[in-house]
């Protein structure tokens, strides 16, 4: 997410780094990066000589000009002006007033709607609501089908129609079975279009009047740039959204459509879409968004994560497993579990401060994949194996390798891996943190 854009950035801002004093002509320069940065990512014309231009009007001002850190006060205002940019602030859904209330997704096809009603569905039960899924795409085949089969897995209703029902009488119907059910929360997906026309919008309209939904979500696909900017703009003047929900932001390595939306039409992004999995789904921060856009990292997001992710309760159990030198390949394997449902790997380690400058995180040996090579392997020993690797010798080890499709190297480097860990883990325990080595070879995996 982002990377092209941080990379370029990044480069613009280390020529500043270092002196004393900037000169009106440094700034221009860097700025002058900064602009192209920003167009090369596809983001708005007139958005980014607006935003260029209340950078160097700040940035040849007092508070740079007379700073004894010149450089890191002119990031400071980028980062000021990409937050401002961005919406300032989150954007909660307004889910105020009597229920059932309606959430009405709209969009193209191919954006992801159905999916991220689940996701949305998924997101508003974990806290606290009674959310009612309502397959209102009639012209997709197998929309409704898998609108269903995601309703099962999140343990949800959803309303199926009729044959010959229109989607605004669906939409009202499952208002009314929503009441009857005990359901608060009504989320809508509406049919999408190759392109914008008329029928779609009139069905749109349609909806909206039976349903008189708090929201009206646009999902927009981000990687289409500027194309999701106007698609925003036309839902925006034919049916009046109150948000934008940006998907498939993890194949985004620019960032034009989350940059650009806000300031063009007026109408906040209220989450991002980072993958296919269900709990894929972030609020949009424009904080932390800024924060991630500027190599920064995302610490606040990352805790989120791990919190909703993590058993409270297994984690006490390892907590006093480490404490009692009790670790063993099943619990590594349980945190390697954990950790896959976080979401890939270079996406976390993009939350964390200074690791989106590294270009080579090969080189800390961390790779996404071994993940499921070392979990193929685990799965493949005994239960007393799992407890006490010690008893694993060539057969055993050879054993593992067939039934884990891996090699019996790779069965030895996890055993040297794990070996090496414990010892980490020791060292941890008596001295903490301190003197602790990273570098090759510190990961387990």
């Amino acid at each position: 997410m982002f990377e092209n854009l941080t990379e370029r950035l990044n480069q613009a801002f280390s020529r500043l780094k270092g002196r004393g004093k900037l000169s009106e002509a440094d700034i221009d320069r860097a700025l002058r990066e900064v602009r192209l940065a920003l167009l090369e990512a596809d983001v708005n014309y007139r958005v980014v000589k607006d935003f260029v231009a209340r950078v160097k009007e700040r940035a040849l001002g007092q508070e740079v000009m007379e700073s004894l850190t010149p450089a890191q006060q002119v990031i400071k205002i980028v980062h000021e002006e990409l937050i401002r940019t961005l919406g300032d602030k989150a954007s909660p859904l307004d889910l105020s007033g009597p229920t059932p209330l309606a959430i009405v997704l709209v969009g193209l096809q191919g954006s992801g709607k159905t999916t991220t009603a689940a996701k949305l569905a998924r997101f508003l039960k974990r806290r606290g609501r009674n959310p009612y899924l309502v397959a209102a795409d009639i012209y997709r085949p197998a929309a409704i089908e898998q609108l269903k089969t995601l309703g099962q897995s999140l343990g949800l209703p959803v309303f199926e129609p009729q044959p010959g029902q229109s989607p605004p009488e669906i939409a009202r119907l499952a208002m009314v079975q929503a009441k009857a059910t005990g359901r608060d929360i009504a989320i809508i997906d509406t049919a999408g279009r190759l392109h914008i026309d008329e029928a779609l919008m009139e069905e749109l309209k349609a909806i909206k009047e039976a349903t008189s939904p708090k929201e009206i979500l646009l999902v927009a696909d981000a990687m289409t740039g500027q194309d999701a900017v106007n698609m925003a703009k036309a839902f925006d003047e034919a049916v009046g959204i109150t948000g934008v929900i940006l998907t498939k932001m993890e194949g985004d390595a620019r960032g034009g459509a989350a940059l650009s939306i806000r300031a063009v039409t007026g109408k906040p992004i209220k989450f991002l879409g980072t993958g296919e999995k269900l709990e894929a789904l972030e609020i949009f921060a424009p904080d932390r968004i800024a924060n991630r856009i500027l190599g920064m990292g995302d610490i606040l997001s990352l805790i989120e994560k791990a919190q909703e992710t993590f058993d409270q309760k297994k984690a006490l159990e390892l907590q006093e497993k480490l404490r009692r030198e009790a670790f063993t390949l099943e619990d590594l394997r349980d945190q390697i579990r954990q950790i896959k449902k976080m979401g890939p790997l270079n996406q976390l380690l993009s939350l964390i401060p200074g690791m989106s400058k590294i270009k080579n995180l090969d080189s800390l040996g961390v790779d996404g994949k071994e993940f499921s090579r070392m979990e193929a392997i685990i799965n493949s020993m005994t239960p007393e194996e799992r407890r006490n690797p010690r008893i694993l010798n060539a057969s055993r080890k050879r054993r593992i390798a067939r039934g884990s499709g891996t090699s019996v190297q790779d069965v030895n480097r996890l055993l040297k891996n794990f070996a090496q860990m414990q010892k980490m883990l020791k060292r941890v325990k008596k001295k903490g943190l301190r003197g602790l080595p990273f570098g090759p070879g510190t990961f387990p995996f």
